[in-house]
């Protein structure tokens, strides 16, 4: 189980992000081959990698976080005493935290309304509810991530009695 646990802490937003942008390159080479060799388009093609593509892109939010890489202002950072850095970082790690809850609550909450709806996608039929749970795994992902980030920043504060830990 520790096994398990550790290749998902390590390597769960790689594996999905490598196996996304895999897919969606084959359906888009296939619509290319079938576009202009065979002279006929895959009417759901396009369709599949645009979903494969969202998926992706909430993904690698949650893999960006893990990397400790998403988007900050170091410039800003710069502008603060050097003691109160690891302190304003640890506050836009909460920022972020903060965020990405919100849009997990969101992202349930359209996720629900389209499963009671029972919209579906025009060309595949897939219930759109899987769609817009790609936001709400993403961010979910994002949260875990965060509080990693957190806890480790955290732990490289310096003591309180001024010496570094």
């Amino acid at each position: 189980m520790k096994k398990i646990l550790k290749f998902l802490n390590d390597y769960l937003e790689e594996t999905i992000c490598i196996i996304l942008m895999s897919v969606m390159t084959i359906i888009i080479f296939i619509q290319v081959i079938m576009r202009y060799v065979m002279h006929n388009s895959l009417s759901w093609s396009e369709e599949l990698a645009r979903y494969c593509f969202i998926w992706l892109i909430y993904i690698g939010v949650a893999y960006g976080c893990k990397l400790m890489k998403h988007i900050k202002i170091d410039a800003a950072l710069k502008l603060f005493p050097e003691k109160v850095r690891p302190y304003i970082t640890i506050v836009g790690e909460l920022l972020v935290l903060a965020f990405a809850a919100y849009i997990v609550v969101t992202g349930v909450e359209l996720t629900y309304k389209q499963w009671l709806f029972g919209k579906v996608s025009p060309a595949l039929g897939v219930p759109l509810q899987y769609i817009n749970a790609a936001p709400v795994v993403g961010f979910g992902l994002v949260v875990i991530r965060q509080i990693q980030a957190i806890w480790y920043l955290a732990g490289k504060l310096p003591e309180k009695n001024g010496g570094e830990k």
